[in-house]
């Protein structure tokens, strides 16, 4: 009777998977701050009327976006920025109410457990947080700085990742309830152990894309495999104190966003190599090599996307691929585990 938790549970995360995708979207059109209230009831209702429409321009008119920016934005200019802000906040919503809905009609059906319950109501907890993180970064544009702090995005994309992937990895433990047979080899003990370092590191390399993203940093050294001609390029530590240079250094961002891409390159193969000579089931060798597929897609993107300069489709599609990305390795690690 649990298939049907875990099915709303995959469904949520491909709500997730969209969300993803259309915030990056909104940050690389620069969108997310036509919306300068947050108003979780009354903001569910668009914008119909003329009048509509000019108090929302009248209210971004006083924010450092519209006049260091924008400057003299007509309705329908700002109408482009507003449609994918709107969206990107409904979708949240609709997601939390296609999580709590079902939670409360599965409880109520007594078919969610206390310990599942514990793991569900932590989820939603986390969903609560995320739509705060999401207003809380929206805060850092409008006060002096007309964009958002790099910081609050990274950690707004970060918190959306972790709610992704403890719903997938739930749904995944009411799927696929055993263990992989061969579990107690000395091979499958290390590939579990490879397997989970290689998810905290796409996790890690997700955070560095937030801050590339935050500070732009996809738009300066748009050639590859070297960064305008250096394997290691000058200024990498042009900051102080030192440690600025990992947050706000755009030479530093995007080197290190690299170097752990470089890393995933020689690693997941590796990890991919080590899984044949293993003895594991057909749905976990089909796992390794979609999680191996999945990293040549990726890559693949983030090279077009940084050498046609951050187009916002190809851009788009990156963010999309590192969710996919973290998927494949979380299932490899949970058929592993």
């Amino acid at each position: 009777m649990q298939k049907p938790i875990a099915i709303w549970l995959l469904i949520c995360c491909a709500m997730v998977f969209a969300m993803v995708v259309v915030g990056g979207v909104t940050r690389l059109t620069d969108s997310g701050l036509s919306i300068v209230e947050w108003q979780p009831i009354v903001g569910t209702m668009p914008p119909i009327t003329q009048a509509d429409w000019d108090v929302l321009l009248e209210k971004y008119r006083a924010t450092p976006q519209y006049q260091q920016v924008n400057k003299g934005m007509s309705v329908d200019e700002f109408k482009s920025i507003f449609w994918w802000e709107y969206i990107h906040r409904v979708l949240g919503r609709l997601i939390g109410l296609a999580f709590f809905v079902p939670f409360v009609y599965f409880l109520w059906k007594k078919q969610i457990n206390r310990p599942l319950g514990l793991k569900l109501t932590g989820i939603f907890i986390l969903g609560g947080l995320q739509g705060f993180m999401g207003w809380y970064m929206v805060m850092s544009g409008l006060i002096n700085d007309p964009h958002v702090s790099q910081y609050r995005l990274t950690a707004h994309l970060g918190l959306a990742f972790v709610i992704f992937a403890t719903m997938f990895w739930v749904a995944l433990d009411l799927l696929s309830p055993e263990r992989e047979k061969s579990h107690d080899t000395e091979a499958t003990i290390k590939l579990r152990r490879f397997s989970f370092s290689l998810s905290t590191l796409i996790f890690i390399m997700v955070l560095s894309g937030g801050f590339v993203a935050g500070i732009r940093a996809g738009l300066a050294y748009n050639t590859f495999p070297l960064m305008n001609g250096y394997l290691i390029p000058p200024d990498l530590f042009g900051l102080d104190p030192w440690y600025r240079n990992f947050f706000d250094n755009i030479t530093t961002v995007q080197f290190d966003h690299r170097l752990i891409a470089w890393t995933l390159a020689f690693l997941v193969p590796l990890f991919w190599f080590k899984s044949r000579q293993a003895e594991l089931s057909g749905t976990t060798r089909f796992a390794c090599h979609l999680f191996l597929l999945m990293l040549v897609i990726q890559i693949s993107l983030g090279i077009a996307t940084l050498l046609h300069v951050v187009p916002v489709p190809l851009a788009a599609s990156h963010q999309g691929g590192a969710v996919l990305l973290f998927a494949a390795s979380l299932w490899v690690s949970h058929r592993l585990r």
